[in-house]
């Protein structure tokens, strides 16, 4: 379901920004051969993008990126990918997303990172009941970064992704999420992160890729 489905409804539409991939997760890469990289950075964010399609309280998901093998397996999946126009970076795709559906008359946005590959719908769904209609975030596991960021009813989202971005969202009044969700906050920037992802569960197209 893309945002033009249900401009009116409740749910949360979730804007996924993605770089291209020959420039993603180059922590990951530093601790870990070259090939294979591209293909495991495509998998875990086409398997983060599949799970939060599922979850309860998510009307659509939305990627921004340019790059085009993302855009071809994401559309084929039917996945709505708008062209990160700017290429200003993560906070500047998100602008531009959250403009774009806001003119289209969405109501609730959110932006979800896309190195999720261990992510359960339900566990998602949990936490945009935790939510409400707040302005809130979810830090990851080490507690400095952000996960998910959710913005108030008809309001924008104002991204402050980057370094120390847990503090800058709270700095802007957005509620902290805190709770049994370890596959919402479970990001992957190294080796070590994925072996966390790993023992909770990847989602199919990682767990391929790690064979």
């Amino acid at each position: 379901m893309t945002a033009h489905d249900a401009p009116e409804d409740d749910g949360v539409h979730l804007l996924v920004p993605l770089k291209p991939l020959h420039l993603a997760k180059t922590r990951l890469l530093a601790d870990r051969a070259p090939d294979g990289h591209i293909e495991l950075v495509a998998a875990m964010a086409l398997d983060t993008v599949t799970a939060a399609r599922r979850a309860p309280g998510v009307s659509g998901v939305v990627v921004v990126s340019s790059d085009p093998v993302l855009t071809g397996e994401l559309t084929a999946i039917g996945v709505e990918v708008l062209p990160d126009v700017p290429g200003a970076g993560l906070n500047a795709a998100l602008r531009h997303g959250d403009a774009l559906l806001r003119s289209r008359g969405v109501r609730r946005l959110g932006a979800l990172q896309a190195d999720l590959p261990a992510l359960r719908p339900a566990e998602l769904g949990a936490v945009l009941d935790a939510a409400g209609t707040d302005r809130s975030f979810c830090p990851d596991l080490p507690g400095a970064g952000t996960t998910l960021l959710l913005a108030e009813p008809r309001l924008p989202l104002d991204p402050r992704f980057g370094a120390d971005s847990a503090a800058e969202h709270a700095r802007s009044g957005a509620k902290t999420l805190l709770g049994p969700w370890e596959s919402v906050r479970r990001d992957v920037d190294t080796t070590a992160d994925l072996a966390a992802a790993a023992a909770l569960g990847l989602g199919p197209r990682s767990a391929r890729q790690l064979g």
